[in-house]
């Protein structure tokens, strides 16, 4: 019998020991949700009509479901609150869209988050965004700090004084620098400076000493998310960002969660000693495609993958706000995905249509060229809304000028060019140059151009001689002038190809997206993979890769231009 307890205390004993071994390494394992942009708004009493649309006739400029934001950030805590992938929940700033202005929106923010903690018992984490306060608004950046005490800032190790930015541990092995990027006063700048760098060191040591990852969580983008995203986009990527990058890999930060340029998107960097460091950006929560990221770190290896919010209570949302018709919500509740990318189309247009008019380009109505602006204006907005395919579209116009535009499903310019805002929202861009997205909308483009540079020459500028040669039977002086060009000496000129051979690497990033690191679903290596080999290989990859992209630009750039020059040399 005693043998029999003894073996029996033995196997108790072994399998407790397993289970202390499964536990801690558990706990050396860390699960966060990351939402960024959640932009919360506080419903209006009613829709207000912007556009038409029979469905989302209420889509704004900003393209942002504000009068579902508050439920749309319900849903994502409600998600978070039953996971067992999350054990914390990080957002990377711009918690309200009138933040600065309005305080009482961070507080009904704040109140949600608090009631997400109490239920889950998960904690949250922020840092302030652009949108959330400044020093020279309603909500400065110590309201900002007293409104969110309990959500980093109550519990955090150290604290920035002069700005928002403190540093908390997460689980055992893990310490959080959420850093703010932001200008004390300048909205969507970002306000870096060699302090804030020096305080990043300083933790970052900190973190190693305690033994300790650790992980940065900013708004602005710490790499480019666009091609030469510095010159095209500049207030939403931190100033000399690759040397920023080169530091804080060299530091040992491998992960940074932005957020800002409301795109998925993830890319790396290798510094010169082949440390490689990773900026996820995140899209805004409450814009197309409504997504967050949720993200399980081990010494191994950092799994992530994009989640949806595909549900929010439509009946509290009805009450609450008045407008909505049974279409609509049965359209959400039916694939709230697509409603939301139907929404943010109609936003990009009603955005881009508002900016093409006489008072948001400043013209004055008396200027000398007001005439030839407007007509142009409003010939491009007519040609973009034409059908795209089929009779009295834009492929027939196209046609006149000998350029093919591709068969499509897409229905019109805007609808082309309002996708493809879409994809980039979404992340996992896949439209090579060839594409016929693509390639559809370079012709579209050019058909455009010619067709509207045409008409005003002959609609403004020699209208008076336009008319006395129709009573001749003569057509348009402009327009006949380019046909008769395009049927002489073909489509494009010299100069045309020469541009589209230098533009061409630039838009195929823009349409592409091929740096190595899915945006949305994915495994990299976790923290503990570093030592000298690993380094010597990183470095060996990142020359490979340069090399693999200065081959494909260069040759893109020279097929284009031998295409040039053997049309005009034929």
């Amino acid at each position: 019998m005693k043998k029999i307890i003894s073996v029996l205390m033995s196997v108790l004993l072994t399998l407790s020991a397993f289970s202390a071994l499964a536990y801690a390494a558990d706990k050396d394992e860390l699960k966060v949700a990351v939402a960024s942009d959640l932009h919360y708004c506080a419903p209006e009493a009613e829709l207000e009509k912007t556009n038409d649309d029979p469905i989302v006739w209420y889509a704004n400029r900003r393209c942002a479901m504000e009068n579902e934001s508050g439920f749309i950030i319900d849903e994502f805590l409600n998600q978070c609150a039953e996971s067992d992938d999350v054990d914390y929940v990080l957002i990377p700033g711009d918690l309200a869209d009138s933040g600065r202005r309005l305080p009482e929106d961070h507080y009904a923010m704040a109140e949600k988050l608090r009631k997400f903690e109490e239920n889950s018992g998960k904690e949250v984490y922020v840092i302030n965004g652009n949108h959330d306060a400044s020093e020279d608004s309603n909500t400065t950046f110590a309201l900002f700090k007293e409104i969110y005490a309990d959500f980093g800032y109550d519990h955090a190790l150290t604290t920035r004084e002069d700005d928002c930015s403190y540093t908390a541990d997460l689980g055992n092995k893990y310490r959080l620098i959420a850093l703010d990027s932001n200008h004390p006063t300048k909205s969507t700048e970002d306000g870096m400076t060699t302090e804030k760098m020096s305080w990043v060191k300083e933790q970052t040591e900190l973190a190693k000493q305690d033994g300790r990852y650790p992980i940065v969580m900013m708004h602005h983008n710490l790499l480019d998310h666009l091609p030469v995203q510095r010159l095209l986009s500049r207030n939403f990527i931190v100033k000399f960002h690759f040397t920023t990058a080169e530091l804080f890999a060299d530091w040992g930060i491998k992960m940074v969660f932005t957020g800002h340029e409301h795109c998925s998107d993830a890319t790396v960097y290798t510094s010169a000693l082949g440390n490689k460091i990773y900026d996820f950006t995140t899209t805004s929560l409450t814009m197309y495609p409504l997504e967050y990221r949720v993200v399980n770190f081990s010494d191994s290896e950092i799994r992530y993958e994009s989640r949806s919010v595909d549900k929010i209570d439509c009946d509290a949302l009805r009450a609450s706000v008045n407008g909505y018709t049974d279409e609509m919500v049965d359209a959400m509740n039916e694939d709230l995905t697509a409603y939301s990318k139907a929404f943010l189309k109609a936003g990009v247009q009603y955005r881009l249509e508002r900016s093409l008019s006489a008072e948001k380009m400043g013209i004055d109505e008396d200027a000398v060229y007001y005439e030839t602006v407007m007509y142009a204006v409003n010939k491009l907005r007519s040609l973009l809304s034409m059908p795209l395919c089929g009779e009295n579209s834009l492929q027939e116009v196209a046609a006149e000028y000998g350029i093919e535009i591709p068969d499509s499903e897409y229905k019109s310019g805007w609808d082309l060019a309002t996708d493809l805002v879409a994809w980039h929202y979404s992340g996992g861009e896949h439209f090579g140059l060839d594409s016929v997205e693509v390639t559809t909308l370079l012709r579209a483009v050019a058909t455009i151009l010619r067709s509207d540079l045409a008409g005003v020459a002959d609609d403004v500028l020699l209208k008076a001689a336009n008319s006395f040669l129709a009573e001749l039977g003569y057509g348009p002086i402009a327009d006949s002038l380019i046909k008769y060009c395009i049927a002489k000496y073909g489509v494009y000129s010299k100069a045309e190809l020469f541009l589209v051979a230098i533009a061409s690497p630039i838009l195929y990033k823009f349409a592409y997206d091929n740096d190595g690191v899915d945006d949305n679903n994915g495994v990299i290596e976790g923290y503990g993979v570093s030592d000298v080999k690993t380094n010597l290989g990183n470095i060996a990859d990142n020359i490979r890769s340069l090399t693999e992209k200065a081959v494909f630009y260069i040759q893109t750039v020279v097929t284009l231009l031998l295409r040039a020059t053997g049309k005009f040399l034929a």
